[in-house]
């Protein structure tokens, strides 16, 4: 089948003030009617700008195609004017963007937005085109979309908002359709309700899909083809199965052994260093510095793309007639991942006795959101944290996790119960010698490591701070000591101390994080989304440090997070909550070998697995409707009103977390 969009030797630059930076550096890559081509690859690999190119939504003033074609239905976008391409946008090849409230006009009503777009491209008059935009808001599964069709964007949840995008995207039956991260930004219960619209969109309408993620297990659920990204160039490229069970670019083994894997507790494997600069792209192969496989060609010749089959290629001289034989490391050598339910879990004798470090009970935490409105963030919790453990915490967006995380380190004041830190009580009056000592025992690692770090102050200061508040340094030798000691503990150089936030990469930038909650020798650490905001093969790098760390200064954790499979590689013990209340709390096996909760189980259901076989054959609960307002939660079991197996008492009493099985506690009606 001859291909619908196929772009060849594409190079795009940008003039900045520090010089032009090569963001694409001669991409092939091909799309056929009907099928899925997935992009992927770290931040700063061309994935973004190469799909910009292909619409010419690249900012006129600073971007430039240098060379290449881009051929859809035989005809090259690159030499279509502005007004030749309007045509092509919307109406031919159509875009979802990452964010859909910044997508999404917040001063016209969605029905207006997704009008406006049929009355350019299809010439339909207003009636019409104001029934075919509801037949689009049924078709993306918009409730009551008689009356929606008159709402404004914020009116609508993170996932509702993403369905409106695809139904503007759809709007003029596309033949091309671009999802850039379309998942990234939703729960794990949303995304899966959004690649199943997508695939059934597909099925439906034989629209051609580009998406570009860096969630392999997204890749593994939707993708037909893989695009591997790296520096600019496409490094590995083959069909799902090619690329997931037999890939042959070292940066794929690398990708690939940084997801964690459900099954297993292995240490994943990090990619070591950062992506090359492209304003200065190295000589030969731009992965050399970064693979532990490197010949020394790698440093003086790019490699060319060798031919594995008619669909494989990969850029690696590892391939190369006269290279040694490597394979991929047998740690990540997983052809298949197999499902085994373990024997019953017998405790460790030294577990049994565990001490508990933090005890909270029947915890609330309440905001006055205005027009007597109260908003039940945190509503009535009790649990413990033990030393020395990492307690996970997991559920959707708005259920109080953050929140919980904050009140326990007493950014929030509890609004109700107690939280006893080594049998002291966390909340109520202290004198500032006792308040001190309890900061400098609990410290807290935030989301996102651009806006926790001050950018006016060097690495050194910002480190030091929490060393000058408690004088644990007497001297400004020892003090500086100190923070290089601190550099090398997270994996920096002492190098780094004098730079600015500014000057490191994200994953930089959370070790410098992590180093400035370990300044002041803390018990405790509180985790909040400390990965979220990082490429896959960053995060693998952060988790191995965090679980070094705990193993070398016995340090307890309380990591927050909504990526269930690396809840499951970090904890001890997870916790599951929704919409203020615990539903389940158990060990992390216990938990994923058996979850009890109708909740748990979607939720565990819907995370995507990199491995295509699984992902194309198992089951998911998808969990309907969106989470209900916490200033307004349903009465009796919050969660009945998206529960499959929701009965008459769900209505009107609330479950107590009893425990179900030794050391596995649920609140539900249903045991």
């Amino acid at each position: 089948m001859e291909a619908l969009l196929q772009v060849n030797n594409l190079h795009v630059s940008f003039n900045t003030y520090a010089g032009k930076v090569q963001a694409v550096r001669g991409v092939n890559l091909y799309l056929k009617q009907g099928e899925t081509l997935a992009i992927v690859g770290e931040s700063g690999s061309g994935k973004s700008v190469t799909s910009k190119t292909i619409m010419k939504l690249l900012p006129n003033n600073s971007a430039r195609i240098e060379e290449g074609e881009i051929l859809f239905e035989g005809k090259d976008l690159v030499k279509f004017s502005e007004k030749e391409m309007q045509s092509v946008r919307g109406s031919e090849i159509s875009m979802i963007f990452q964010d859909p409230m910044t997508a999404l006009n917040p001063t016209m009503t969605i029905g207006d937005q997704i009008v406006e777009s049929l009355i350019i491209h299809e010439q339909m008059g207003k009636k019409e085109a104001r029934q075919r935009a509801l037949d689009l808001l049924n078709l993306v599964g918009i409730p009551n979309a008689d009356a929606r069709i008159k709402q404004y964007p914020h009116q609508f949840s993170g996932g509702m908002r993403q369905r409106v995008v695809i139904a503007i995207a759809l709007a003029c039956n596309p033949k091309v359709l671009i999802a850039d991260e379309p998942t990234t930004a939703l729960d794990v219960t949303i995304q899966a309700q959004i690649l199943d619209l997508m695939k059934d969109i597909q099925k439906k309408m034989g629209t051609s899909i580009i998406i570009i993620t860096h969630d392999l297990g997204v890749v593994a659920n939707i993708a037909d083809r893989v695009a591997v990204m790296y520096a600019g160039k496409i490094i590995e490229t083959g069909t799902v199965e090619e690329v997931f069970y037999t890939p042959k670019h070292p940066y794929t083994w690398g990708l690939l052994g940084s997801m964690p894997n459900m099954e297993t507790k292995e240490e994943l494997v990090a990619i070591p260093g950062t992506p090359p600069d492209l304003i200065n792209p190295p000589k030969g192969d731009p992965f050399a510095e970064r693979n532990e496989f490197a010949l020394k060609i790698d440093y003086l010749r790019e490699p060319p793309m060798f031919k594995l089959s008619e669909t494989h290629f990969a850029a690696t001289w590892l391939l190369h007639g006269k290279a040694p034989k490597i394979g991929r490391p047998e740690k990540i050598n997983k052809k298949k991942l197999t499902v085994t339910k373990p024997a019953e879990v017998i405790p460790k004798a030294d577990t049994i006795k565990q001490e508990a470090l933090l005890e909270i009970k029947n915890l609330k935490k309440y905001f006055n959101i205005g027009k007597n409105e109260i908003l039940k963030a945190v509503d009535d919790i009790s649990f413990s944290i033990y030393k020395g453990e990492t307690l996970g915490l997991v559920g959707e967006s708005g259920c109080g996790k953050s929140t919980t995380g904050r009140t326990l380190m007493r950014l929030y004041d509890a609004t109700d119960g107690e939280v006893l830190f080594e049998n002291e009580p966390v909340h109520g009056r202290k004198n500032a010698s006792s308040l001190k000592q309890f900061n400098r025992k609990v410290q807290m690692i935030f989301q996102d490591p651009y806006a926790s770090l001050n950018p006016r102050k060097t690495v050194a200061d910002i480190i030091a701070e929490g060393i000058d508040i408690h004088g644990l340094a007497k001297t400004r030798q020892e003090r500086r000591q100190r923070v290089y000691d601190l550099l090398e503990t997270v994996g920096l150089s002492k190098d780094h101390a004098n730079r600015y936030p500014h000057e490191f990469s994200g994953g930089q930038r959370q070790r410098i994080g992590i180093a400035r909650a370990l300044a002041v020798e803390p018990e405790f650490i509180i985790a909040d989304e400390p990965i979220s905001a990082l490429d896959v093969s960053i995060q693998a790098q952060v988790v191995n440090l965090m679980k070094k760390l705990q193993k070398e200064r016995g340090l307890t954790y309380l990591f927050i997070a909504h990526d269930l499979s690396m809840i499951k590689h970090i904890s001890d013990r997870v916790g599951v909550m929704y919409l203020g209340n615990m539903v389940e709390l158990a060990s992390s096996d216990d938990l994923y070998n058996e979850p009890l909760h109708p909740y748990t189980q979607a939720l565990l259901s819907a995370v995507p697995v990199p491995d295509p076989d699984r992902e194309k054959t198992r089951e998911r609960i998808i969990l309907q409707g969106d989470l209900p307002s916490p200033s307004n939660p349903p009465s009796g079991c919050r969660f009945r009103t998206r529960c499959p197996y929701a009965m008459e008492n769900c209505a009107t009493t609330v479950p107590v977390l009893k425990e179900a099985k030794p050391d596995h506690w649920v609140a539900c009606h249903l045991l």
